[in-house]
């Protein structure tokens, strides 16, 4: 086994698992010892009483996603990958985004995983540049269309607040700040993916051209090559390609997002067959405030953010709740189906997947 094939498996080690384990308990005991209203009998309570039938939905809704997932892989790369090895790569790519900076994501170890599944390199990388690009565009224009819907109480009415650089940002202001910062990316990527590589390519040269910047010239070139690689390997598709790709990656984190709609509802006893029209207009809301909140997410420092996403959740969604102790019970849910499962899985999987590709 080469170098590289060592530092990609390091990455997705298990052990890895431990850090975000350990970050999300320490918040969970900080919010449960600062939460005055967080006592066992109501927690039993609502536990007890919770709607059964919303749990069950969400776990539909979940796995509806990973097979969206799966369904979007197996499209990008003309059913090359089946079923099967579809279903390594999306878990063991949850697994690694899990163990890794938001910030920074599980990219190159998709890249990686999909070699490994007999897909070459240079269709790897376009891939995986390619789904990024629309997961960010995504975020950017639903962000966008829920301010549009619901201008006034998108946002929390609270006084949270966090210092960056010496200047303090509530959460509008730290939404602003991430959502501008990944349109930017996204639009820098897009250009070099489908406008211009090569032109791409000269201008990360440029930018290491000073005697500072000078030390990351071999990655720039290297960054600059791949590029032009991966664009190379998206010419020529279909409309239909690209419409289903587009349309699958809506469908994916619609699925996302209605998962938690699913747990609040168990949670607010809500009727899944006789909704009031304000607890409707409530589910709107409670989708569009998931896209803020997954925007600011996304520039935790720590690995799958955790510790940020349960108290992010808190500041989001605790006024939907008469106890603020349910909140936290919640958050728990939410996390444990989304986030806990797969490092679970991931841990199960890579064994198994380390055995068939490298015997």
């Amino acid at each position: 086994m080469d170098t590289q094939q060592q530092k990609m498996l390091k990455n997705l080690s298990p052990t890895k698992t431990l850090i975000p384990v350990f970050i999300g308990i320490a918040i969970y005991a900080y919010m449960v010892w600062s939460d005055d209203s967080f006592h066992g009998d109501t927690i039993l309570e609502s536990l007890g009483n919770m709607n059964i039938w919303w749990i069950l939905l969400s776990f539909v809704v979940l796995i509806g996603r990973d097979a969206g997932y799966m369904y979007r892989i197996r499209t990008l790369t003309n059913n090359h990958l089946s079923w099967n090895s579809s279903f390594f790569v999306i878990m063991l790519w949850e697994f690694a985004s899990a163990v890794t900076p938001s910030v920074v994501g599980g990219t190159s170890v998709a890249v990686f995983i999909m070699n490994k599944e007999k897909i070459s390199f240079g269709k790897a990388l376009s891939y995986v540049m390619l789904t990024a690009i629309l997961d960010n565009l995504f975020f950017v224009f639903a962000s966008i269309l829920v301010i549009l819907l619901f201008p006034g109480s998108i946002f929390p009415t609270n006084n949270y607040s966090a210092e960056l650089l010496g200047v303090t940002l509530g959460l509008k202001q730290i939404f602003v700040v991430s959502v501008s910062l990944i349109a930017i990316y996204t639009a820098f990527m897009a250009w070099g993916l489908f406008i211009g590589p090569k032109t791409f390519k000269k201008f990360l040269w440029s930018l290491t051209s000073t005697r500072f910047t000078k030390r990351w010239r071999r990655l720039a070139v290297k960054s600059g090559n791949e590029m032009i690689v991966a664009s190379r390997e998206l010419r020529g598709h279909p409309t239909s390609y690209w419409l289903k790709v587009i349309l699958s990656t809506i469908f994916i984190w619609c699925s996302r997002y209605a998962m938690l709609n699913c747990l609040i509802n168990a949670f607010l006893y809500i009727d899944l067959f006789a909704m009031s029209q304000g607890q409707l207009l409530d589910q709107f809301l409670i989708f569009g405030r998931q896209i803020i909140m997954w925007i600011v997410m996304l520039i935790s420092p720590t690995p799958g953010s955790a510790g940020t996403a349960e108290y992010f959740f808190g500041e989001f969604f605790k006024e939907f709740f008469n106890d603020g102790g349910i909140v936290i019970i919640v958050a728990l849910f939410w996390r444990l189906f989304t986030y806990y499962t797969y490092l679970l899985i991931g841990v199960i999987v890579l064994p198994t997947w380390i055995t068939k590709r490298f015997k």
